[in-house]
């Protein structure tokens, strides 16, 4: 099984060739080499199949000075860099095999792109603990390419339609719970909406495009929510006041872009979100302070409830985590 190089792109590169003759002083011109691009190349918007088809993966391959990159999100948490990756040659074509992990918690991937789709495997591990015996399962998955957005400004003067009340202080019936098979475990109690872990995922049952969107709410020590824009990207809701800001940090895109601030309040207090998302850009700001200004969102968050990122989604509040109290959640939808 051979390994296989690929430039950085598809591009031409300029070879001088120079014929020094001492009698004749020969020079022959430029020519122009093509190098091919790695079909990898690019961020993919990956799903499982088969019994895993509500599994939702990001794989972003980049051309590195050594060779390619791999940042790969599995599901929940945030994307990981891959610890070692190779492209080898195989029966099938091409595959693309990353490592994620080190020793026995390591665990492999492949890839194999045929024109815009690409398909792949891993190996799921479970047990081995105590008198736990290992077990193995292949788990496939399969995807294309992220698409492309239109060019957006979150920042814009916009047109609004009127405000979607989600919660109000007397009703959770714009919710639903994200595992129909999972008790909700939130109730409204004294005009609040709060979970009591472990709970469900409150998932709305409307849908929005662009919009606005309004939270006040409360944590106690050492919470961990989040509010997931279009079921998608997570605004991290975590007790962290003064604390160093984080790529996982409170209202950080969660493993992907950290807030411009700690605008954090103590614990106890009630915190104001207001976030803009337009497309693939938002702005954010907590508690009066601008957090993040008309940043581009680089793929889903761990958790996201899929991946089909050009269609409305919903709001969907993390309960599974710590507990959270919501005062108010408002939507006002972008109409253009």
């Amino acid at each position: 099984m051979g390994v296989v190089s690929y430039g950085s792109r598809l591009l031409s590169t300029t070879v001088l060739l120079c014929v020094a003759a001492a009698t004749t002083g020969v020079f022959v011109a430029p020519a122009t080499v093509q190098m091919q691009a790695s079909p990898f190349l690019g961020t993919w918007n990956l799903n499982g199949t088969g019994p895993d088809t509500a599994n939702v993966y990001c794989l972003q391959v980049t051309q590195g000075p050594d060779g390619l990159q791999v940042t790969f999100l599995d599901r929940a948490g945030s994307p990981v860099t891959a610890t070692s990756v190779s492209v080898v040659e195989a029966a099938g074509g091409d595959e693309l095999v990353w490592v994620r992990g080190l020793g026995a918690r390591a665990v492999t991937y492949r890839a194999r792109v045929d024109g815009a789709r690409m398909t792949g495997e891993h190996i799921v591990r479970r047990g081995g603990r105590g008198d736990t015996p290992v077990t193995e399962r292949v788990v496939h998955w399969a995807g294309a390419r992220r698409p492309a957005f239109a060019p957006s400004d979150a920042n814009a003067a916009h047109t609004y339609a009127a405000p979607v009340v989600l919660f109000d202080g007397t009703s959770m019936d714009a919710f639903g719970g994200q595992h129909p098979d999972r008790e909700l475990n939130w109730a409204v109690t004294d005009g609040l909406m709060v979970n009591t872990p472990p709970s469900n995922n409150l998932v709305s049952k409307q849908t929005f495009s662009d919009f606005k969107v309004e939270l006040e709410y409360r944590l106690g020590k050492d919470s961990n929510s989040g509010l997931y824009l279009r079921g998608r990207y997570e605004l991290q809701l975590l007790d962290d006041f003064e604390k160093p800001i984080s790529i996982n940090g409170h209202v950080s895109i969660y493993g992907r872009q950290p807030p411009a601030v700690n605008a954090s309040k103590p614990i106890g207090e009630w915190q104001t979100l207001s976030a803009i998302i337009v497309g693939d850009h938002v702005t954010v700001t907590l508690n009066g302070q601008r957090v993040h200004d008309n940043v581009v969102i680089t793929g889903v968050t761990g958790g996201a409830l899929d991946n089909d990122e050009l269609t409305p989604g919903p709001i969907m509040i993390q309960g599974d985590h710590s507990q959270v109290a919501v005062r108010k959640l408002t939507v006002t939808p972008i109409i253009r």
